[in-house]
């Protein structure tokens, strides 16, 4: 548990004290009271423990899914099949730095970028001295870092030494770029299914290729 999750449970630890002091003022039946406080624990709790492990809780359930033959991302032998989104969009589970995050698959984006969040939970650096550069986005021009990720995993399909740009300006929305995408053997759409496929080198996949064709 880092800091802020610490600092954020005593908050709410204060908060239930309150509430339980304004209702033994209002001489409220003490039954009442403790089953009061233990269900509002009980809320607290789940909501605590579903915010800190929203990304690993994630993971897990695309893992059941996948099992049943619903998940939204595939894997067959080396192949990726990751199925369309209801945005319209292609989402895909990635590990940043072994990290768990669903990324954006965005071939129109030239290099893979991250949120201020992710960057800091994979252990990537953004206070360098390295000067920002300016980026070109849908929603005008942001100022970004430089930086490598060392490993970035999509299923069986991994590489490193991935170039990416970090930005508080991206929220909280983590974009696997065509700088990943052209490390793969080939990528495709195929009616509402995307289709990853890594580099095969002398009968044997290289899961972490230089270069590669998109298509």
């Amino acid at each position: 548990m880092n800091d802020d999750h610490a600092l954020n449970l005593v908050y709410l630890l204060i908060f239930l004290v309150m509430v339980l002091s304004a209702l033994s003022v209002r001489r409220i039946p003490l039954g009442f009271v403790v089953r009061s406080a233990a269900a509002w624990a009980v809320i607290i709790a789940i909501v605590y423990l579903g915010v800190s492990y929203r990304y690993e809780l994630s993971d897990g359930f695309s893992q059941i899914a996948e099992n049943l033959g619903l998940a939204e991302q595939s894997v067959s032998g080396d192949t990726v099949r990751i199925r369309m989104a209801s945005d319209g969009h292609f989402w895909a589970h990635v590990r940043i730095n072994g990290v768990a995050r669903r990324m954006l698959i965005d071939s129109g984006a030239t290099t893979t970028a991250l949120s201020q969040e992710t960057a800091a939970a994979a252990g990537i650096v953004t206070n360098g001295g390295e000067l920002p550069v300016l980026v070109q986005t849908a929603n005008g021009t942001i100022s970004a870092k430089r930086v490598r990720i060392g490993r970035v995993a999509l299923g069986p399909l991994a590489t490193s030494n991935l170039d990416a740009i970090v930005s508080p300006a991206f929220g909280e929305v983590d974009v696997l770029g065509m700088n990943f995408l052209s490390r793969l053997r080939s990528w495709r759409v195929e009616q509402d299914m995307l289709i990853l496929e890594p580099v095969r080198v002398a009968g044997a996949t290289a899961h972490a290729g230089s270069g590669g064709n998109a298509g």
